[in-house]
């Protein structure tokens, strides 16, 4: 019997490792993932006045950091009984797209395609964006645009490129100029042809390595994602779960999720393990993120990224449970933000100054709900008669995905270690 430690994981977050135990053959007998770094968000909340929490949290997460604002802000709203206007709901949502696009484009650009463009067999030490620079300049000229593009649509909607601050309760602080409007609009277009690139060379890099695409990390599981009217939405609505082979579809609102989703407690993690309650723990273990929402979608909710979806279905199955997948599905979705971007743009309302509504701090309990880049992300907030926050539960999306995403390295630690 022995061991192998794989620590750390550099390209997550740095604080997490895997283990592998071998029994006596050499063949993988358990496997754990690590997440070992305690955030305690939940508890630095507690007893700050609610309005400030958007302010907080984005620094769970130094990408997801808009998707936690706009999720809060949101659970603010909620608590408190705000209905906020139209114009602001949809700076929120352009701004969620800004995030959107430019952390998809950091995630496949900078950590995923290294391996596959400079090579699984190159050196290490080249696997990174300097490498993509070297071996294919206008593929990362293509990503750092997109990521600048998405950046700037943060900062100007948001206040700030990284931790906005524009979202309140009742709305937004601060509406669009026209200028900027027209300057997103001026380069909307190219970052869809880029997009539309990025497509082409997934199903590129899919041909070469199809046989790792589909031997390694193959799991059937839940999923779990938003839908409204049945299509892929980033930022509203319902919330759908599909079983593993995509017969049995449940549907529920965000405020209901505590009758959905349970938390299971494992000794080796300070993460929990969510899972589907009506099915139980383990067997109701689910998946989140961009594969997860290509699964549990009718269909994108626009014209491109429906197409691509449809390509993808045909190379993956419905639903697809190729971990690998992922990574098609998320540049799917950057497609899906930046043609959404644009019709949020072309909107009339997008400009109006008529972003805030009053509302006042109370008692109540509220959840927000969006999908971030890595999937379903959840703020629950419980106020006093001031508006002070008393009980918090979040749940992040990477939390939902650790019990899945250990089930696939031990399924992927049993394939390479045949």
């Amino acid at each position: 019997m022995g061991k192998i430690t794989i620590e750390p994981i550099s390209r997550v977050e740095g604080h997490g490792k895997v283990t592998i135990t071998l029994d006596e053959s050499g063949k993988p007998k358990d496997v754990k993932l690590h997440i070992t770094a305690l955030r305690g968000f939940e508890q630095f909340v507690v007893g700050r006045p609610a309005e400030e929490v958007p302010r907080i949290v984005p620094r769970i997460c130094g990408i997801c950091q808009t998707a936690h604002h706009l999720a809060s802000v949101k659970a603010v709203d909620a608590a408190w009984g705000a209905e906020i206007p139209s114009a602001a709901n949809k700076l929120r949502e352009l701004m969620h797209m800004g995030n959107m696009i430019h952390s998809h484009a950091l995630h496949f650009y900078y950590l995923v395609a290294p391996d596959f463009v400079v090579g699984p067999d190159a050196d290490p030490a080249v696997r990174n964006i300097i490498g993509i620079i070297d071996k294919a300049p206008e593929v990362a000229k293509k990503a750092i645009a997109l990521r600048k593009f998405g950046q700037t649509i943060v900062e100007k909607t948001g206040g700030r490129p990284v931790h906005p601050v524009s979202g309140i309760p009742g709305g937004i602080s601060k509406p669009l100029k026209e200028e900027e409007r027209d300057e997103l609009l001026n380069e909307v277009d190219t970052l869809i042809e880029y997009a539309k690139d990025g497509i082409e060379l997934i199903k590129s890099l899919n041909e070469k390595y199809m046989n790792i695409a589909k031997s390694l990390g193959v799991i059937d599981t839940w999923y779990l994602g938003l839908v409204k009217d049945g299509k892929h939405n980033f930022y509203d609505d319902t919330l759908r779960f599909v079983s593993p082979d995509g017969k049995e579809k449940m549907e529920f609102k965000p405020a209901d999720y505590l009758n959905y989703i349970g938390e299971h407690v494992v000794s080796h993690n300070y993460v929990k393990y969510p899972y589907n309650k009506k099915v139980g723990y383990p067997e109701g273990i689910y998946r989140v993120g961009p594969l997860a929402m290509i699964n549990v979608c009718d269909g994108m909710a626009t014209p491109l990224a429906d197409e691509a979806r449809n390509e993808f279905i045909e190379i993956f199955g419905n639903p697809a449970n190729q971990s690998l997948a992922y990574n098609h599905a998320r540049l799917i979705e950057l497609l899906a933000a930046c043609e959404r971007t644009k019709e949020l743009l072309n909107d009339s309302e997008i400009t109006s100054t008529d972003v805030k509504a009053e509302v006042e701090p109370k008692a109540g309990n509220g959840v927000g709900v969006v999908d971030a880049p890595r999937g379903v992300l959840i703020h629950n907030y419980e106020t006093d008669d001031n508006g002070i926050v008393v009980k918090a539960n979040m749940i992040v999306a990477t939390t939902h995905n650790v019990p899945t995403m250990e089930k696939a390295i031990q399924q992927a630690a049993a394939e390479l270690l045949k």
